[in-house]
């Protein structure tokens, strides 16, 4: 191990490779997030290393592993560098005038949904301002603690003390298919729906949408003859074909023009959000998007979902 390193010499971009490296498993990949050489990540990570009178990391099959004490410390200096992070942020914000680029990690929903809105907000009230849309699947909130991402919108239920969140609306699941299918107009039984022919988005088998976990509660299965990755496909799939969907209320009007949807047997109403982290928290002009997204998810329309069929019980399931 290296000589001993004065603590107070650390400085903030240390503790910011220290967390890359943790959170990426590899010295070359922080290199790479960073726009550094391997070389000097390892000189950091040594000066970290007599700093902290421990060995921080240890090489494990595919890669590296933080010790227990570099976890402490990554999860005690994160906070403290996403707050001075904040507090370096310009104070005011004038969104005629502002400059700047922010992050959002969102998905398909997200992107069909509020986004249209938001950008054209956006380029109405600050045109210098530059939004990155970055798929966020499952690793959105990995992004946020990375610092790839600023903001993720999306079903994602996060109780970690270190990000903030806040409620943007609420969506429950319906059935889609082509306007001439047998069923379409009917309200339909679960016995129809189960039977019926279905395209099952999987999202990329990043998640399990909540009426297949209630399916699979009730012990019931859907007759499934295509498996898609995105809800985007169906638009091609579903008026060719005899086949049903189930996806969220506010997207299934984009589907087609030529699909219709009905009530679903297993609505699951969900829930979307935002969620931010403290490096954000403080800055003005973040603060200013955050509101506007927020307004923008409440004058959406909605219809609620109806009433579950008597003997099943409520349900709050995530997508």
């Amino acid at each position: 191990m290296a000589k001993d390193w004065d603590p107070l010499a650390i400085d903030f971009g240390a503790i910011r490779t220290l967390r890359l490296v943790s959170e990426l498993g590899s010295f070359s990949k922080a290199a790479d997030a960073l726009g550094t050489n391997q070389s000097t990540i390892s000189y950091t990570i040594d000066r970290l290393r007599a700093a902290f009178h421990d060995k921080l990391f240890v090489r494990q099959r595919g890669g590296i592993a933080p010790t227990p004490r570099c976890a402490e410390i990554v999860e005690c200096a994160s906070r403290m560098l996403e707050a001075f992070e904040g507090l370096v942020q310009p104070a005011a914000f004038d969104p005629a005038s502002a400059s700047g680029r922010v992050t959002i990690a969102c998905n398909y929903y997200e992107r069909s949904i509020i986004l249209p809105r938001t950008i054209a907000e956006v380029r109405r009230r600050a045109p210098r301002l530059v939004l990155e849309i970055k798929t966020a699947r499952a690793k959105g909130t990995a992004h946020l603690k990375n610092g790839e991402a600023d903001l993720l919108v999306g079903p994602y239920d996060v109780h970690e003390e270190s990000f903030y969140h806040r409620h943007l609306l609420d969506d429950h699941y319906v059935c889609v298919m082509h306007r001439s299918h047998r069923l379409a107009g009917r309200r339909l039984r679960v016995n129809d729906y189960v039977n019926a022919s279905h395209a099952v988005v999987t999202y990329g088998d990043t998640w399990k949408s909540g009426y297949l976990r209630e399916l699979d509660q009730r012990g019931l299965s859907l007759t499934q003859v295509v498996a898609i990755p995105s809800i985007s496909d169906l638009t091609h799939i579903l008026p060719a074909t005899d086949l049903i969907s189930t996806v969220p209320s506010r997207i299934a009007s984009n589907i087609a023009k030529s699909v219709v949807a009905t009530s679903c047997p297993f609505p699951e109403p969900f829930q979307i959000g935002m969620t931010w982290t403290s490096r954000t928290h403080h800055s003005a002009a973040h603060r200013w998007l955050r509101q506007l997204i927020g307004r923008i998810a409440r004058s959406l329309p909605y219809k609620t979902a109806p009433a579950a069929p008597s003997g099943r019980r409520g349900t709050n399931a995530k997508v």
